[in-house]
């Protein structure tokens, strides 16, 4: 492909803007690396939309924060459908305004979908960056992805042909966080980092990076963890949350259920290093699941919901399994816990379990290591490339 930032219809009359719209932790890195790489051959490339920290970093301008759509199920979304369509209304006038070159949603798809749909509608082109989980429930969703973006990028090698029936352009870019992945030092070293003996027992505990999976799970995860230390007394547990209002949600719980004593060590993010560091995770279920896969570290995936988002997911789900790791592999390597099955019990159980199984661990790591070399691919520059393609078609018409 040509290099656009050569091009006379890119880099001529006017700079080129890209509206961008992430919706969760996850989203804003995604959408960090795309950016960065984007910037590196269009150094003047003007981003705006909604933003998280990470994205900021990359210099995009963000007309409303990440956190404006940090909104997970289906009882949840249903209280704030009037203030979301109203801000999807907001930013396609606003995008049209800004005579945007090209858009990209970055996952959030019950959001940017029909964001994506208006745009292309005012003859903006369109991107999704992150494929919609069709291949485990909602696969009506390929038609409307179909009518709502020029292309898809898709983060795991199985996805493009779902969509090939459909005549959807898809690219495959890989997942960024495989560049990250452990290696078989990588404990030992986040350990040295952490200021933590190798051979003290030690728990990443995920409760989500939303406010509202925070609030869901926060006693949960302390439950578990006093559970575990009363069996295990010289474990060590590290919690990352993703902002400080999560953190604030946690901290509330940790004092509501009366455990300042537990030997807990709070993170602003850092939830790869925690799980570098860890012996054995319980990671709420979504791109976490994933960062501690490639992070080799053993884990036990569990998520609640309210009840008639559970009723709902379960009457089109397609997979017996919701984590990622149990989707890379076909079948069920990692435990899951949901809904009832989410208890500290359970939890307690399934980590003290892993903890004690040295084979069980090893063999997991050993698969763990597979997934990152399959997903290690420039996800950056494929990304880029393919935005880059979709800017010259812009361009051209």
């Amino acid at each position: 492909m040509r290099d656009l930032g050569a091009s006379p219809a890119v880099a001529g009359a006017r700079r080129v803007t890209i509206g961008i719209v992430a919706g969760e932790a996850s989203g804003d890195a995604l959408a960090a690396t795309l950016i960065t790489a984007v910037r590196a051959r269009l150094p003047h490339a003007r981003f705006v939309g909604v933003a998280g920290p990470r994205m900021e970093a990359a210099g995009c301008e963000a007309w409303e924060p990440l956190e404006t759509l940090s909104v997970r199920g289906l009882t949840e979304v249903l209280g704030r459908v009037p203030e979301l369509v109203r801000l999807r209304r907001a930013l396609a006038r606003r995008f049209v305004a800004a005579r945007v070159d090209l858009f990209v949603g970055v996952d959030a798809p019950d959001f940017n979908l029909g964001l994506e749909r208006k745009l292309k509608r005012r003859g903006v082109r369109t991107v999704h960056f992150v494929s919609p989980s069709v291949w485990a429930w909602r696969r009506e969703r390929i038609h409307t992805i179909g009518r709502s973006v020029h292309r898809l990028l898709a983060l795991f090698p199985f996805e493009p042909p779902l969509y090939a029936p459909a005549g959807v352009p898809v690219t495959y870019v890989g997942h960024p966080l495989a560049a990250e992945a452990a290696t078989a030092g990588s404990r030992r070293a986040m350990r040295e980092q952490f200021k933590l003996p190798l051979a003290q027992p030690v728990f990443a505990l995920l409760p989500g990076s939303r406010r509202s999976e925070v609030e869901m799970h926060a006693e949960l995860v302390l439950e578990t963890a006093a559970s575990i230390h009363a069996l295990i007394p010289d474990a060590r547990f590290l919690v990352p949350l993703a902002t400080r209002p999560t953190r604030d949600l946690f901290e509330a719980a940790l004092f509501r259920l009366k455990q300042e004593t537990l030997p807990l060590t709070l993170l602003y993010g850092h939830a790869r290093d925690a799980l570098m560091a860890a012996d054995v995770a319980l990671v709420a279920s979504g791109t976490a699941t994933l960062e501690a896969a490639l992070a080799r570290c053993p884990h036990a995936i569990f998520y609640r919901v309210k009840p008639l988002t559970e009723w709902y997911v379960r009457r089109k789900f397609l997979l017996p399994y919701v984590g990622l790791p149990n989707v890379l592999a076909g079948r069920f390597v990692v435990p899951e816990f949901l809904q009832d099955d989410a208890t500290a019990v359970n939890l307690t159980q399934a980590a003290v379990n892993l903890f004690d199984d040295t084979l069980t661990r090893r063999r997991l790591e050993a698969l763990f290591a597979g997934f990152a070399h399959e997903l290690a691919v420039d996800t950056g520059t494929l990304a880029a490339d393919a935005l880059l393609a979709e800017l010259a078609q812009a361009h051209a018409a």
